[in-house]
């Protein structure tokens, strides 16, 4: 490790701890469960107790605390993934996942560390840490006086999945000796027909006609694509801001791998402030988009038109300087379209952001509140 990882071992990204020994109760003394040996009891119950270890000792270094193993590989860019997501949760929740998988991709709030690891530590004899979470939740959302169907509904309030997922089982041979572990997450391996970015609050509406579930509302928060039939000349998408924000840049991409015909063809970003602009400079804007006369003619009354969907069905770029908060940010179409449009990935920035610091380790610490799993209870 030293010689592999000296850099983060020395910035205190990467820490390698070991729990006191009185950490852990007799484990040669467990009531066997389930039908389990007495070995697997034995190994399942340590690897409770290391999982709330980690978590007491990962608290206070982060504003948010993610579970991982290390047989594990991840999706490109995942940590701006997790990130965005975090971001878009507008209600209360308690587990975000990132995989399917047991206790994989799991991500907490460190202010609900000590509580989730306290339930674990109850029941650490008793069952998987993944059969444990689940009780949690029950425990805090369920109602004994409603039905089954009502208590899924709560607990899917508060335990929410992205997809698809961003962590991988790569391993084969468990801890557990004679233990092969095969499993796999079948969402990892789907291709990313969309992608998701943190986007202001906005007002969104379109005279597109959408195809079935695939909401505009939905790539905007990137929850999957917008798709619509067939554009026609005059068809628009906005974005309304209300109140107005300044924006840096933005980013709309049309089409996917399974659809890559589906893009806007002939189309404009406008973009409507709430201060005007004087003509020269509007002049300037349309001269450096490379705009042709028609695109500027038809573009929307009070709307200044800053580029153009590539043939490659993407349109992206920087607010141009002073034109002060943008209120409306429109997509214009100018020509109808033989092929259906899919919108696949929105971002506008506001220059609001989680930092990193939010998810980076901080200064290395060696600090661990229980000296025993008595002490913590």
């Amino acid at each position: 490790i030293k010689e592999s990882f000296s850099s983060s071992l020395e910035s205190g990204l990467l820490e390698v701890i070991v729990p006191r020994v009185e950490f852990y109760p007799n484990l040669d003394n467990l009531k066997e469960t389930f039908g389990d040996p007495k070995e697997r009891v034995r190994w399942r119950t340590k690897q409770n107790l290391d999982y709330a270890y980690h978590m007491l000792y990962g608290r206070p270094k982060a504003t948010y605390y993610v579970q991982l193993e290390d047989d594990v590989i991840a999706k490109a860019d995942y940590l701006n993934t997790m990130k965005t997501f975090v971001q878009q949760q507008k209600d209360d929740w308690i587990m975000l996942e990132f995989s399917a998988l047991g206790f994989i991709g799991k991500m907490f709030k460190s202010s609900d560390v000590s509580a989730v690891v306290e339930f674990f530590l109850m029941f650490h004899s008793d069952k998987p840490i993944d059969w444990l979470m689940d009780h949690l939740l029950w425990v805090k959302v369920c109602s004994p006086e409603k039905d089954v169907k009502h208590c899924q509904r709560m607990i899917q309030s508060v335990r929410r999945r992205y997809k698809p997922s961003l962590f991988q089982h790569i391993g084969v041979e468990s801890s557990l000796p004679g233990k092969v572990q095969k499993l796999k997450d079948r969402d990892f391996g789907k291709a990313g027909l969309y992608r998701a970015h943190a986007n202001p609050p906005a007002d969104l509406s379109t005279t597109l006609k959408t195809y079935q579930n695939f909401l505009l509302g939905k790539v905007y928060a990137g929850e999957t694509f917008f798709w619509a039939s067939n554009p026609s000349k005059g068809d628009i998408i906005d974005f309304k801001f209300n109140p107005p924000i300044h924006i840096d840049t933005y980013l709309f991409r049309s089409g996917h791998m399974d659809h890559p015909g589906d893009v806007f063809h002939n189309t404009t970003i406008e973009i409507q402030t709430t201060e005007k602009v004087i003509q020269s400079k509007i002049d300037n804007i349309i001269s450096k988009a490379g705009l042709n006369k028609a695109e500027v003619a038809n573009a929307s009354e009070s709307f200044i038109p800053i580029a153009r969907f590539n043939e490659a069905g993407l349109a992206q770029g920087e607010i141009p300087d002073g034109v002060g908060n943008i209120q409306i940010i429109r997509i214009h179409v100018h020509e109808k379209s033989n092929a259906w449009v899919i919108l696949s990935e929105i971002m506008i920035q506001e220059n609001k952001s989680v930092t990193s610091a939010d998810f980076a380790p901080g200064i290395p610490s060696t600090w661990c509140p229980y000296r025993s799993i008595s002490e913590a209870l």
